[in-house]
């Protein structure tokens, strides 16, 4: 009797792998980016898929092959998920606290800095310019 091929296992390694790289596309959307809750439901569905694989390889090795590849595919896809999990959830965690950032409401201090045309433009300048006397300031912590 000739053995069928373990779609299961391959599925599932490919489902891993879509999911180790899909969070470049997933970053563009706030929804997935501060928790990637759709990648984890891809590294979900692809161990169960390869859970699948695994018990048919092994409980009915007659009948479909991947003993060997089986394995093998199984201990990438943890690694791939322990890759993903440390640097999302350690290593991009690891930015300093902002202990010197003034609070919500408080008064910024005076500063200068250059702007998108590297002209040097003073919070001074911008409050004397607007007609409210007030400016939004938004800054972005991260290393670029």
């Amino acid at each position: 009797m000739k053995r069928g091929w373990n779609w299961s296992l391959w599925f599932g390694f490919l489902t891993v792998i879509v999911a180790l790289f899909s969070y470049q596309f997933f970053v563009l959307f706030p929804i997935t980016r501060d928790f990637p809750w759709a990648n984890l439901l891809l590294f979900a569905g692809g161990g169960i898929l390869l859970a699948i694989g695994l018990f048919r390889a092994f409980g009915r090795p007659a009948v479909y092959r991947g003993k060997i590849f089986g394995p093998i595919l199984t201990v990438l896809s943890l690694l791939m998920f322990g890759l993903f999990a440390y640097g999302l959830f350690y290593i991009a965690r690891q930015m300093p606290p902002s202990l010197g950032a003034p609070a919500v409401g408080q008064a910024a201090p005076d500063f200068t800095l250059p702007d998108q045309d590297s002209k040097t433009v003073a919070l001074h300048d911008v409050l004397r310019l607007s007609d409210t006397h007030a400016v939004l300031l938004i800054f972005y912590r991260g290393f670029w």
